[in-house]
């Protein structure tokens, strides 16, 4: 009886264990201010991925507006990198991504056209 209760432990601890070193990595949900200071989004969990959604704009000129969506399939890479590909709903593109999240910031990087045409951007956590 006790080896079955000490085994039933040791089974628990081991999946707790795998379970946070399943969600370990860059945690980007929350919302953000766009560093050039035209854009908030909020990015939340959307299924197994990301969704960063506009809920804020400046200057629409440029085309963004306030829902448009990105929805961010990336996976952890390291403690603050997270990287794999985004898909614009408005534009219709696909793009590599590649971000670096810390507490308060974060920086990202989106590319098409076989990595040759690259827009970065800086984020500060809103609190």
């Amino acid at each position: 009886m006790m080896k079955s209760v000490v085994v039933a432990g040791v089974l628990v601890a081991g999946s707790i264990l795998s379970i946070s070193g399943a969600i370990a990595g860059p945690d980007p949900t929350g919302v953000w201010n766009r560093g050039d200071g035209n854009a908030r989004v909020r990015v939340e969990p959307c299924g197994p991925d990301f969704c960063a959604t506009n809920i804020w704009v400046k200057d629409t000129s440029k085309g963004e507006d306030v829902g448009d969506v990105l929805v961010m399939k990336v996976k952890p890479k390291s403690d603050t990198h997270m990287s794999g590909e985004a898909f614009d709903r408005k534009r219709e593109l696909t793009y590599a991504m590649n971000m670096q999240v810390e507490t308060d910031t974060m920086s990202t990087k989106g590319c098409v056209v076989a990595g040759m045409i690259c827009q970065t951007a800086t984020w500060t956590r809103v609190r």
